[in-house]
This record gives structure tokens, sequence and C-alpha cells, in this order.
């Protein structure tokens, strides 16, 4: 059985303990490229997480593609990621792109804006978006804004920061005042190598369930 095969079965074994295969969302991955993240992208790290959300785009999305944006101090849009050419995607699409600005300092509200003008203007769709923001720390306390103001559209934010930086920032998520609703959720993992397929995925799906019955209730999705 294919890696991704496995993948598939680990986050199809969540959804059904969280009542979430009937749900269609578009998925999106945003993944820190400054600096510090240099390692984790040399050594695969950052492949094996593009395919651990994959395996959750893959159930929820009707085309089953994943959405890839990275940013640093800049940001780009990248070829969504399908299970037909997944393998080696970091390397072709990222690594080896000269195009692409990479390992500066990290600057989060100009790919957060991009992200909602992607969802909610140049393509706004029924289905709501689930958006896995990737973070090594430091993260500007400036995302207060673009979280605040895409509290009533049918976007869901669950940052994941990784390693041992500072995350004050995102720890402070649940007490944002200003919201239409909670639409954004953090966890911290110290090594995301060692977690286990099935406890990311946990933590990945604990509070979008909630989020998707009071964006309902609120009639921010049908």
């Amino acid at each position: 059985m294919s890696t991704i095969s496995l993948l598939k079965k680990s986050a199809r074994i969540v959804l059904e303990k969280r009542n979430l295969t009937n749900v269609t969302a578009r998925v999106a991955l945003v993944l820190d490229i400054s600096g510090s993240m240099r390692r984790l992208y040399k050594n695969g790290t950052v492949q094996k997480v593009v395919e651990r959300i994959l395996a959750v785009a893959s159930q929820f999305d009707d085309d089953g593609s994943l959405d890839v944006w990275v940013y640093d101090n800049e940001f780009s849009r990248l070829k969504p990621v399908t299970e037909v050419d997944f393998e080696g995607y970091v390397d072709q699409y990222i690594l080896n792109n000269s195009l692409l600005h990479k390992f500066g300092r990290n600057d989060e509200p100009p790919v957060m804006e991009d992200v909602i003008h992607r969802y909610t203007v140049e393509d706004p769709s029924s289905d709501p978006a689930f958006i896995v923001f990737i973070n090594d720390g430091g993260c500007k306390s400036t995302i207060k804004r673009p979280v605040v103001s895409s509290s009533d559209m049918p976007l869901f934010w669950q940052f994941v920061g990784i390693g041992d930086s500072n995350f004050d920032v995102l720890k402070k998520l649940d007490e944002m005042e200003g919201r239409f609703i909670d639409n954004a959720n953090f966890f911290h993992i110290q090594d995301i190598e060692t977690i286990s397929d099935e406890e990311l995925y946990n933590l990945l799906l604990n509070e979008f369930p909630e989020w998707l019955k009071e964006a309902k209730a609120k009639k921010i999705i049908q």
C-alpha cells in the first residue's frame, strides 16, 4: 500500500470519529518558508507535511486537490498538489524554483489576505475552506486583522506551530475579540516528525466540527 493510501486511511478513521465524512470543503496549506525553516525543507520534513495534509484534502475536496501557498516576507501561490503528482513536490515546485522568494523574514498578513481573496472574491463557493497554516514561530501580531475580517466568511484557520520558538501571538487566538464567530484554532507540535498520523489528524480536526456547526447556524455556510 502506498504512503498516501496509508495516510488517507488514518485520516478517514479520524473523520469518521468526528462525523466529518460527509463534509465537502476546499483545503489549503500555507507554509512558512522563512530562514528558520530551511532545515525542514532540506531534510524532507515539509514534503511529509504536504503528503499528510493532502490525505485530508483527498477526503474533503471534490477534486481531491490541495491548494498551496508559501510565504516569508513575500508570498507565492503554488500549483495545487494531488495524489498524481505529490512525490517530489517540495523539491520540484519550491526548492528548485528559482523564481520563488524563500528563506527571508516572516510576514503573515499578506499571504492571509491573498488566501481570503482567492476563496471569497476570485473563486467563491458554497463549500467552506479549511486552511492549515504552518508556522515555526515569531508570527506577527498583525495577523489579528485578517483573522477578524474573515470571521464572517466561510474560512476556518487551523494554525500549527512547529519547533520550539515563540508562539505567543497564536496562543492568544481563542481570546481574540471582535469576531463574528471563532474562526481559528492553534496547536503546537515540538517535533512534527514524531507525532503519529492519527494524533496529528485528531489535532487538526479538533475544532473544525464546532466551527461548521456554528457557521451553519449563523448562515455563513449552508
